[in-house]
């Protein structure tokens, strides 16, 4: 009818199939990419290798991924994804906050085979430049926006007061990643419990709070 736009077809059953396959094994396909690239390094795997894990065909694989260096790109890329966009806390207890905000930060550089990830990626710097510049963008560039945004945020309700914001949120998660991350990229064996990284998270926000917290008003004498 004149004036009437048609909606678009929905899908059909073949081809919500295919679609649904094309996800599956690409999943499937970035699953075992993870696995025997930090297992293996980039030299030691291959794509075969990487089509046998997954269980699908290497015609298959070519069609998700034509070359090695598109998987492991994408392998780096998804490794960073989290299922839930996480709400950022209220401004009005800075505390409370941090110790939010650095748990989440914690929860993702203890995800398991983080630290093989940021040792393959630092390893693959040379070939791949530019995935130094997408692991920073996607793992810690969020969480330092988040971060610094909420310090703003505190600082317009007059909780906190700081004149580098950038500054004050490199420093907060410095101290997180110094004590969960950094040192299992040289001490295979370094691997604290839940508990200590829970203080070293209350630690690191207590010390922001305590250099940057605006004192509360002294009540006036009778």
């Amino acid at each position: 009818m004149e004036g009437n736009e048609s909606a678009p077809a929905a899908p059909s059953g073949a081809a919500r199939y295919h679609r649904d396959l094309a996800l599956r094994n690409r999943a499937a396909l970035l699953g075992a990419a993870r696995r025997l690239f930090l297992d293996l390094g980039y030299d030691g795997t291959s794509l075969a290798k990487v089509a046998a894990e997954a269980g699908v065909s290497r015609a298959t694989l070519f069609k998700q991924f034509p070359t090695k260096a598109e998987l492991f790109s994408a392998m780096v890329t998804t490794s960073w994804a989290t299922e839930d966009e996480q709400a950022p806390p209220v401004p009005g207890d800075p505390l409370a906050a941090l110790s939010t905000l650095g748990t989440r930060y914690a929860d993702l550089l203890t995800r398991p085979g983080m630290a093989d990830l940021f040792r393959i990626v630092i390893a693959e710097l040379p070939r791949f430049p530019e995935l130094g510049r997408t692991h920073f963008d996607l793992g810690k560039m969020p969480f330092f926006d988040s971060v610094r945004d909420h310090l703003l945020a505190e600082q317009h309700a007059g909780t906190l007061q700081f004149e580098d914001a950038d500054l004050v949120t490199t420093q907060f998660l410095g101290m997180i990643a110094n004590y969960v991350l950094w040192p299992r990229m040289l001490l295979l064996d370094w691997d604290p419990d839940a508990a200590s990284v829970a203080r070293a998270v209350e630690e690191a926000a207590l010390t922001v709070h305590a250099r940057h917290a605006v004192p509360p008003p002294r009540a006036r004498g009778g």
